[in-house]
């Protein structure tokens, strides 16, 4: 997968992307890194029609945050996993921006959901460490990146915007989920214990194990839950952390999980850990399936793939390119002189560099839970690691700035997302 997307990648860098993505985006290491953000940005567009008429439609409310399972994975649906949980990202995270009133917004991920809702961060992440370790699919986890980091510099939402979301509950407030309310969100029913039992028919000694896995997956859940935000964070540093707090919560939370898991498995004879791995290849089946459907978008991280025939990559280019880093309008605004240039640069090159190392081409799933645990892992700790350095890229940039200079510089965001 890893040459795959590097194939993919260069194909759009040499057909699409120089001269343009470089002065657009400022990336002085050239256009490869854009390129990579560029193929996975365009994977599941096509699911996107679903999310967006929902939205529109206000078919669904935040509440069913709480209540619904979006990945349908106990009902045992081949439909498109990913569809209901776009669509109440979008509802919840569009609910406060701009009163409601736009249909889309732009730090939106490639299927559909957000990253950012409101103040929280990462708002199903107890669901997608459960999907990922124990199901196999790593897709939504796969999309977490640039995106968000670059949400987190630029923030969308004004002060007035994150506000609802925590207001007191009145007519404004049914409309706008608070944030313990999206922090929620990741309980959408934890373990699969049932699935688990049935599939593999437990002796005493492996339910007593399963017990106890499933018990540290609830304590997981909480520890994810503790690092919610009490409230909105209002500065490019307090998003930066916030986005910090709640990676070293999931972090924290494979911690947990890792020995009961570990403990349970290694209890299991080998057919009973092949009957437990077909639970992720009925998963991996049904992606496959809707990936079929989305031939076009799937194909963007085949190594032979061709953007010049696909109309489709030439819209999500331009799309991509909207959020360039607004470097002239923030020398301007701030009136920087060639220090604060040169710092605002640093940080700039920091966070186009996670476009790389957080690719969104997801790779082929390990094949056991605890070599999965392993590989998420990994994947949190990259991002936590990157979060960290544009922190501290972010503090140069801002460390002889005046309050008036601080404060603009926070204006921009919401400005650009009018």
């Amino acid at each position: 997968m890893g040459l795959a997307l590097a194939g993919a990648a260069l194909v759009i860098a040499a057909v699409l992307l120089p001269g343009k993505a470089e002065a657009q985006f400022g990336l002085r290491g050239g256009p490869l890194g854009v390129a990579r953000f560029a193929v996975g940005h365009m994977l599941g567009m096509s699911r996107l029609r679903h999310p967006r008429m929902a939205v529109r439609g206000g078919r669904y409310r935040s509440a069913a945050l709480r209540s619904q399972d979006p990945r349908r994975a106990e009902r045992g649906q081949l439909s498109n996993p990913y569809v209901l949980r776009a669509a109440l990202t979008a509802q919840a995270a569009l609910a406060g921006w701009h009163g409601g009133r736009r249909p889309q917004g732009w730090w939106r991920h490639p299927d559909g959901s957000y990253g950012w809702v409101g103040p929280v961060f990462w708002p199903f992440a107890h669901d997608d460490l459960t999907t990922a370790i124990i199901l196999g699919d790593s897709t939504s986890l796969s999309f977490y990146g640039y995106g968000d980091i670059y949400a987190a510099i630029f923030a969308p939402y004004a002060a007035t915007e994150l506000a609802a979301y925590t207001a007191p509950q009145g007519r404004r407030g049914r409309r706008v989920p608070t944030a313990e309310t999206l922090c929620e969100a990741s309980d959408t029913g934890g373990l699969p214990v049932d699935r688990i039992a049935a599939a593999i028919t437990p002796n005493e000694l492996q339910r007593t194990a399963l017990d106890e896995l499933a018990s540290a997956w609830l304590a997981a859940r909480d520890t994810i839950r503790a690092a919610c935000p009490a409230q909105a964070p209002a500065t490019a540093s307090e998003r930066l952390g916030l986005m910090r707090e709640r990676l070293e919560a999931m972090i924290k939370a494979t911690d947990e999980v890792a020995q009961p898991l570990s403990k349970f498995v290694d209890l299991l004879n080998d057919d009973q850990k092949a009957r437990l791995e077909a639970l992720a290849n009925e998963r991996r089946t049904a992606l496959a399936a809707i990936q079929r459907k989305d031939a076009q978008a799937a194909a963007a991280c085949q190594a032979d793939y061709d953007p010049r025939y696909d109309e489709k990559a030439q819209r999500q280019y331009e799309q991509l390119v909207q959020q360039q880093w607004p470097a002239e309008d923030v020398a301007a605004t701030l009136k920087l002189d060639e220090v604060g240039r040169a710092r605002f640069e640093v940080l700039q090159d920091a966070t186009l560099r996670t476009m790389e190392t957080l690719s969104a081409c997801p790779r082929q799933a390990a094949a056991t839970p605890q070599a999965r645990l392993a590989a998420v892992k990994a994947r949190l700790q990259t991002m936590l690691q990157s979060v960290g350095g544009i922190s501290d890229a972010l503090d140069d940039f801002q460390a002889d700035l005046s309050d008036e200079q601080k404060a603009a510089f926070e204006a921009i965001g919401p400005k650009r997302g009018a």
